[in-house]
This record gives C-alpha cells, structure tokens and sequence, in this order.
C-alpha cells in the first residue's frame, strides 16, 4: 500500500530505470532478429541469381551477423547486386552490434537516450563506464565512418584502374567493410589469393581488421589522447596482447611455411613477406587468406586453432574469448606462479572478479566448442576430424577460414554450425546469463580444503 499512498500525496518518483528485457536477452534477440531479416530478404528472387534453399539463406545471413564469413555458397557467383548489399548492411549491423548500430541511429536523428536505454545498451557493450556512453556512441559512429570512408578510397586507387569504376568501387566498399568489421566475405571463390602479393591490398586490408579488432573502446580512448600513460588499462592491455600476437604468429608461419609448396614455398621473397605478414593478421579475427588454407602445415594449424579461439577484442566487430580475456588468465597464472594473490601489470591490479569471469568465459567457450564437435563428430564424421575441428573452432571465433568442407556438411551439421557462430558472437558469457539465473548469495559458508594439480 505504501507506494500507492507515495503517488497519492504527490511524492517523486524513484529516477532509477531499468530496462523492460535483460541486456543478454536484448542482445540475442537482435542479433536472431537481424538473422531472420536477413534470411527473408537473401531468399528474395532479386538477391540471387539462381534459387538457394531456406537453409542456404538462413546460414548464410547467420554468417553475415555474426560476422564469420563461412558460406556454403559462392558470394560472388550466386547473388546478384541486390543480394551483395543485403551481405554488406548485414555485415555492417552486426559488426558494429544492432543495439550501438540502433543508438547511433537514434543519436543521429536527434533523440536523446533515456537512463533505461544507456543502461542497456551500456551493458549490451559490456562497458562499465556510467555517464559517457552517448560519447561513445558517437564516437563510434565517427570512426566507423571515417575508417571505413579511408579504406574505400585507398582501395579504389587500386581496384578503379584495374576493374573500372562501377565494379571497382563496389569491390572497395565491400572489401572495406567486410575487413573493417572482420567477417572475411570475399567476392570470390579464392578470397584475396590472386591479389596476395599486392603489398597495397595487403596492408589496406590488414590494416583494417586490426583497427577493427581492436575495439571501439580502445579506439575511442584514443580520442582522449595518443600518451601511453594517458591510456586505459584495458587499452594497454589490449595494444600489448596484439603487438605480441602478431609478432609471434609472423615468425612462425614464416619459419614453418616458407618452404610449403602449398603455401609459400613457389613465391618470391617480397611475395613470401606479404602472404605471411596477411596470415598473422587474419586467423585470430578476419577469416580473408591468400594462400590455401588446406595446404597449411599442421603447426601452422594448431597455432590458427589458438588465435581463432583467442579471437579480437572485446567491444571490437570480432569475437572469440577476447584478448583481454587472454592475457587476464596469462597475468593470473603469472601472479599464482610468484606467489601473489592477484594479478599486476602497469601499476594496476586486476581484481579477482575479473580473473574469475576469464575462467568462465574460457571454459564455457571450451565447453561449446566440445559439444559441438561432439555433435558433428555424429552428423559429419566422414569429412575428417582435424576438418571438423578447425571449422568449430573458426566459427566460435566468427573467423571464417575454412578447410573447404562448409558446404559439404549435412543440413543437421549446418545448424550446428549456425549455432556456434551465433553463441561466438554474442558471447560465452552472455550464453551463461541467458541459460541462468544469476543472485547474489545471502549465506556464507566456510572454506574448505580441495587438493588440485
């Protein structure tokens, strides 16, 4: 009755908003939305330029939101322009994410976000700051534009003269956004082989999966200032965890693949420098190649298995278990090996909850990639376990290389494979938190003693 009294008498009601639907379910259900407007619209007879059926349809626009580049058909061959734009907005909404992508939308026609909807969208983004989202969020609109605005146009210097100017312009944009957001969708069957030595696509390219990957809250710490001390702990992080994932994953393949015949082994010198430089940048995120992924040694393989599954960064248009997430469990180990209680880096400490969300985001990642291949091990046994393996494991982290086996799966393997590339782009955790329900506990219980290792 209190309540009822409180609006009687005229007292001010409580300013604490909460949204009407949880964050996770918010999330999923945009991304299911966007999937299914995008399945409706690919089976459209203008999007193609022969029939695909309604499982074709749904696997593909599954594969253009969550932004993984897996296709059971030919981009290039099967859809006509009208479906080729459908792929490139849908990779667009879902790199970006539907709930910042319908912000921006809202922010740029004038409406002002209520408390309820930053609340949401803040927790859609996993960002833990309170008063700036609508800066971020306008921050990200202004580097997805203007990075993607200066990718086309270094691309078209190229691909203009060499293709014309409608297809040469088409293949800027959609090459510019599909490297952007990381979703490795190439207008070709071969991906970006026959252009592989061509140090200018080489870095335009590259150069823009790593901007992608990075983060939106990495790029928009930026925006504060270009200081090293200036900069987050989490964007250090961030910076270092690339860096060094980068450098190692280059020094391997080319001391592994330099003399594959199947790979690197016929190229010349400068050709050789730039397939390797391509194939340290794309397994953790992009899914683009320029050598074929089959003939890759099985090192180079194992090392890909670890990048896709550590995948990019969080808050970024790739997926996986986030490098953060990564280099959290590194420092944690670290800091249990020098006898510490919790982790240090940069004058910072990590706390716990942190440490303990990167054990369950890690191990709800392993638990799905286990079960799905439990599954296709039934469904698809016969096209080879270290194929199956690689093509779990690159559709959790929404990469898209392939060992050429996607569109020899079954229909029931087909969903098994929608169903990891969704669960990798909206998160392990997310996952959890749908599957759930989380409470903060009200009884303590002593500790007891458990003898591990």
């Amino acid at each position: 009755m209190r309540p009822w009294f409180a609006r009687r008498l005229g007292a001010p009601r409580s300013h604490t908003h909460k949204p009407l639907v949880s964050p996770p379910a918010a999330l999923a259900g945009s991304f299911l939305l966007l999937i299914v407007l995008g399945s409706l619209l690919l089976k459209l007879p203008m999007a193609t330029h022969s029939p695909i059926s309604w499982l074709q349809a749904m696997f593909t626009a599954t594969s253009a939101v969550t932004v993984t580049g897996l296709s059971v058909v030919e981009v290039g061959g099967q859809f006509t322009l009208f479906g080729k734009w459908v792929l490139l907005l849908l990779i667009e909404a879902g790199g970006i994410g539907i709930m910042t992508f319908a912000a921006a939308t809202l922010l740029a026609i004038g409406h002002r976000l209520g408390i309820g909807e930053q609340q949401l969208i803040r927790d859609c983004m996993n960002y833990s700051r309170v008063s700036d989202i609508a800066w971020l969020i306008r921050r990200i609109l202004v580097v997805v534009v203007v990075v993607q605005a200066v990718g086309m146009a270094l691309l078209m210097c190229i691909w203009v003269p060499a293709l014309g100017w409608g297809e040469g312009t088409f293949h800027s944009l959609f090459y510019t956004v599909s490297a952007f957001n990381n979703a490795g969708f190439g207008l070709s069957a071969d991906s970006l082989t026959s252009w592989g030595g061509h140090w200018g696509i080489v870095l335009v390219i590259t150069a823009m999966i790593i901007v992608g990957g990075l983060g939106f809250t990495v790029l928009a710490d930026f925006g504060k200032g270009w200081r090293w001390r200036g900069l987050s702990l989490h964007s250090k992080l961030m910076l270092v965890g690339t860096a060094v994932l980068l450098s190692v994953t280059l020094v391997f393949f080319m001391l592994a693949e330099w003399n594959n015949p199947g790979t690197l082994g016929g190229m010349s010198l400068s050709d050789k420098l730039a397939a390797s430089w391509f194939h340290a940048v794309t397994p953790r995120t992009a899914g683009f190649n320029v050598v074929d992924v089959r003939a890759l040694l099985l090192p180079t393989s194992l090392l890909y298995l670890l990048l896709m599954f550590i995948g990019a960064g969080t808050n970024s248009t790739g997926s996986g278990i986030k490098v953060t997430t990564f280099m959290v469990l590194l420092l944690a180990t670290r800091a249990f090996l020098r006898g510490r209680p919790l982790p240090v880096i940069f004058g910072r400490q990590i706390s716990s909850t942190l440490v303990y969300k990167s054990l369950a985001i890690t191990f709800i990642g392993c638990g799905v990639l286990f079960a799905a291949l439990m599954a296709l091990s039934v469904t698809d046994a016969q096209l080879g376990f270290e194929n199956l393996v690689f093509e779990v494991v690159s559709a959790f982290g929404t990469v898209g290389l392939s060992r050429g086996i996607t569109d020899e799966l079954s229909s029931a393997g087909q969903w098994v494979i929608m169903l990891v590339m969704f669960v990798g782009r909206i998160g392990p955790l997310t996952l959890s938190f749908l599957l759930t329900r989380p409470r903060q506990p009200v009884v303590r219980y002593p500790e007891g003693e458990v003898y591990i290792g």
